[in-house]
């Protein structure tokens, strides 16, 4: 890193299990088992001209013992916290909705000679009907000017799963799945949403023919995260061993209670 990279830097993440800083240009975090198959997809959208991936610079060897560090490009706009307000606005759900669609539209036709192994041991690109997908597809992980996506970051928990895994996690905090209390204190709706507009909104933005089956599907994907969160902290990773310990399957398991018992706000 140079002098003036190093004056430049910026914490844009502190967690324990993940630290991620800006550099200039750049943003820099450590290497993980899963990073080889998250470049190789970061580098075929590059080259089928997917302007909204970050762009794989390189790896920087660790010294001392310190584990490797990828380069990727920094993407200027507003992300994180600030997503929330852009969905809240009908234009930045419909944009959102577009992104994800030219994003699978993209990568359905990616075909690695080498089967990426991706985070949670999954592998490969997906079998028929399969594309991989970004998996966190959040309004806090899209970079945003005003309204209009520029950006879509974190690209760690990609994997091969029906177009439909994507767009049910989507719709999940987009719609969103969450009781009126949190979608005004938090979420940045200034009154309740009216939820089942905003999913055939985002259904019909994407390409859906309709929301038949939509508000089961996101059911369906909270079960899948809960689980997914129980495997990891199984496995040692750090991140959801603090998730489990804190008690935060209840959480989860209270989500998937709210959903199937309002389930008629959504159809």
């Amino acid at each position: 890193m140079s002098v003036a990279e190093e004056a430049e830097e910026e914490v844009l993440q502190d967690r324990a299990d993940r630290h991620v800083v800006r550099a200039g240009a750049t943003v820099r975090h450590a290497v993980q088992p899963w990073t080889p198959a998250v470049h190789a997809l970061l580098e075929y959208l590059a080259d089928a001209g997917f302007a909204y991936s970050p762009r794989v610079l390189g790896v920087e060897p660790g010294t001392g013992g310190a584990p490797d560090t990828e380069i990727l490009t920094y993407i200027e706009g507003e992300s994180g916290p600030d997503g929330w307000a852009k969905v809240v606005d009908e234009d930045g759900l419909r944009a959102a909705a577009r992104l994800l669609r030219e994003y699978h539209d993209t990568v359905a036709s990616w075909a690695p000679e080498r089967p990426p192994v991706w985070a949670g041991g999954a592998t490969g690109a997906g079998g028929p009907g399969e594309v991989v997908c970004h998996g966190d597809f959040g309004p806090w992980n899209i970079v945003w000017d005003g309204v209009r996506p520029v950006g879509l970051l974190d690209w760690e928990y990609a994997a091969p799963h029906p177009p439909w895994y994507d767009v049910a996690y989507a719709l999940e905090y987009l719609a969103p799945f969450r009781d009126d209390e949190v979608c005004v204190r938090w979420l940045r709706y200034p009154v309740p949403p009216d939820r089942r507009r905003r999913v055939a909104i985002f259904a019909e933005a994407y390409g859906l023919p309709d929301t038949a089956g939509l508000a089961d599907s996101v059911i369906e994907i909270q079960r899948i995260g809960l689980d997914f969160v129980r495997q990891l902290a199984a496995e040692g990773h750090e991140r959801q061993v603090t998730m489990v310990a804190e008690g935060h399957l209840d959480e989860l398991a209270e989500r998937i209670r709210w959903s199937e018992e309002h389930r008629h706000l959504f159809d």
